[in-house]
């Protein structure tokens, strides 16, 4: 018996040593020069293609409408790439990940901008009356303006400059409004799905947000009772 458990003990050492092998090897490679630099150009890659598709007229038959989904797709799923980085961190060790967070966010933000740009050039004709008087009377629209407005206050304080000058403490509360931003674009998708009757790919994103969100809230329950406890 006390071999087994020693035994126990020993595999359960071993496959610890592992996992601490292979994430040092995970944050080596991410801290490698070259791994930003290929981040970024990953990132601009879904824009690449929409506009190569766009120039070479494999958007469909409604290119406008490709390109004004294809955007706001993309947002959604940069948001839901930067609030996993967290927890992706915690659960592997791969802590080189940090780095890459701030990135990730500026490009949901980025694409959310080419998202509105779309929607405001080839739905809209950049006529501003009419853009406003859209944003009033279509509760869709409204939503995702909303979001679109809180990513730009996190972009414009995500810099160190406006960690120092907001303080630690309200700079990390501020960014947590990401959560609403992703909720609000997230109602934006599904009422903009609704009038299709679609919800299949709404379901998928508000389970990934869902779960993302869920962790979260069970993290700060979980540091406040540990202080409540001290």
């Amino acid at each position: 018996m006390g071999t087994a458990i020693l035994g126990g003990r020993g595999g359960a050492a071993t496959a610890g040593g592992q996992r601490a092998a292979i994430a040092a090897r995970v944050n080596r490679a991410l801290l490698h020069p070259a791994a930003k630099p290929a981040l970024f150009a990953l990132c601009l890659l879904p824009l690449a293609l929409l506009l190569a598709g766009a120039l070479r007229g494999t958007l469909g038959a409604n290119p406008a409408e490709a390109l004004i989904r294809g955007s706001g797709d993309w947002t959604l799923r940069f948001l839901c790439i930067a609030l996993a980085v967290t927890p992706l961190r915690q659960a592997t060790g791969w802590h080189a990940l940090a780095r890459w967070r701030r990135m990730l966010g500026l490009f949901a933000f980025f694409y959310a901008c080419m998202h509105f740009l779309a929607y405001a050039w080839l739905d809209m004709g950049l006529v501003l009356s009419d853009i406003v008087r859209d944003v009033g009377k279509r509760p869709f629209v409204l939503a995702g303006s909303a979001a679109l407005l809180l990513l730009a206050a996190l972009a414009a304080t995500s810099f160190d400059a406006a960690v120092r000058a907001l303080g630690g403490r309200r700079w990390r509360a501020l960014h947590r409004a990401v959560y609403a931003a992703a909720l609000l674009a997230l109602l934006h998708f599904f009422w903009m799905r609704a009038g299709k009757n679609d919800f299949a790919e709404v379901g998928v994103y508000a389970a990934i947000v869902a779960a993302l969100l869920g962790w979260r809230i069970g993290k700060n329950l979980i540091q406040s009772r540990v202080a409540a406890g001290n």
